[in-house]
């Protein structure tokens, strides 16, 4: 028996099943959903810090928006990101902001 006690993707139990194998498992309630997705975000960029690829990246973007479901939605993240990159811009000109003066 292997132990792995932590969030997984919704078919991952299925996957598991077809491969002929018995997953175990239990559906969280929300406060344990949103602790767990804390710590599997903590996870998913730990592994893209390692690995540097855009697999990680996905998953991580699937964990953020797990998230955003609980913090008003997809769309109101997708609104709020929209507005905050009209605003302020991206990272796409690599600016480095040593100081400012008064």
């Amino acid at each position: 028996m292997t132990v792995y006690n932590k969030l997984v993707r919704d078919r991952i139990p299925e996957i598991i099943a077809q491969g002929g194998e018995k997953p175990n498992i239990r559906i969280l309630d929300e406060q344990e959903y949103l602790q767990l997705l804390h710590a599997k975000l903590d996870e998913e960029v730990g592994e893209f810090h390692r690995d540097k690829n855009l697999e990680e990246l996905a998953d991580i973007l699937e964990v953020v928006y797990a998230l955003a479901q609980l913090h008003g939605g997809r769309e109101e993240l997708d609104r709020m990101y929209k507005r905050k990159h009209d605003a302020r811009g991206g990272f796409e000109e690599r600016v480095f902001l040593i100081s400012k003066e008064s």
